[in-house]
């Protein structure tokens, strides 16, 4: 084995090891991928999970699938082989410049006989960070970041970029902070209103409104202007993961600051709405 083949080898196998084994659809063919796009093997979570840390995502053709002896690939779960992946890159969606054939090490699953998938020549999407001094070399961000290419999933995954990369994109949301719920002066009126603590500081707040005799009505801000003319994110969207996908499903204790019982209450049936509203994150991954 050439020496900086095995030097890569060494330094990745590590990392694979503990993030997991590839899912099946790592390694489809295209004519099958295609035949999903009605019912797609990745969900809009599954996709802004893989592309929120990856620095490099690259359309490419696979031109060579080298499985790994048992000796350079220790930890391997079973079902799975560990191969030597070479692409020919196709286009770039993002990242910095890079050449024309890259590698990476990636775990896919065999057959009952213990086949490998045929890979080569398939078309696939690649989602990775890239290994410092080494340009040609990437490392996945997680195990089943090597996605079998179709227009739907480019689509989808250049729509999630543009939105990551815009000046006022939605932070993480790592906490909420506290809740308050402020009675109006009718019976039935009132406001409450949500403080999320947030990665890098950026404010976001929800505001959910009651009044007398119409529906319950709530909006979110990603800005210091907390605003009762706000709306739910729409669906599909990096703001509508950040909530749905981050939020905790019910109100943390000692979060819910309102004097009066029945003023905790309505935040807390407020609170339960948002989360009803918005909807389950939906994820297909096993691992993340």
């Amino acid at each position: 084995m050439p020496r900086p083949l095995f030097h890569f080898i060494a330094a990745t196998c590590a990392l694979l090891a503990v993030a997991g084994p590839l899912p099946a659809q790592a390694s489809q063919s295209p004519e099958t991928a295609v035949s999903e796009v009605s019912d797609p093997p990745q969900t809009y979570a599954d996709l802004v999970d893989l592309a929120l840390p990856a620095e490099v995502v690259v359309r490419a053709q696979v031109r060579q699938a080298s499985r790994l002896k048992p000796a350079e690939a220790p930890n391997v779960p079973a079902g799975m082989a560990r191969l030597y992946i070479v692409v020919r890159t196709s286009s770039l969606l993002v990242g910095p410049a890079l050449g024309e054939s890259l590698s990476f090490l990636a775990d896919v699953p065999v057959d009952a006989r213990g086949k490998l998938p045929k890979l080569v020549k398939s078309q696939v999407v690649v989602l990775a960070r890239t290994v410092p001094g080494k340009p040609a070399e990437l490392a996945l961000v997680a195990p089943d970041a090597m996605l079998a290419w179709t227009a739907d999933v480019e689509q989808r995954l250049r729509a999630i970029l543009t939105e990551r990369n815009s000046p006022d994109a939605p932070p993480h949301i790592t906490a909420l902070r506290e809740a308050l719920h402020v009675p109006g002066n009718l019976a039935g009126e009132g406001e409450t209103q949500f403080f999320f603590a947030t990665e890098g500081g950026k404010p976001v707040s929800l505001s959910v409104v009651r009044r007398p005799g119409q529906p319950t009505t709530w909006g979110v801000s990603f800005s210091e202007i907390v605003d009762q003319a706000a709306r739910p994110p729409e669906k599909d969207t990096l703001g509508w993961y950040r909530l749905a996908c981050e939020l905790p499903p019910q109100l943390p204790e000692g979060t819910n600051i309102a004097d009066r019982p029945q003023d905790r209450q309505a935040a807390a049936e407020d609170y339960a709405q948002v989360i009803g509203d918005l909807g389950p994150c939906a994820r297909k991954r096993q691992t993340r």
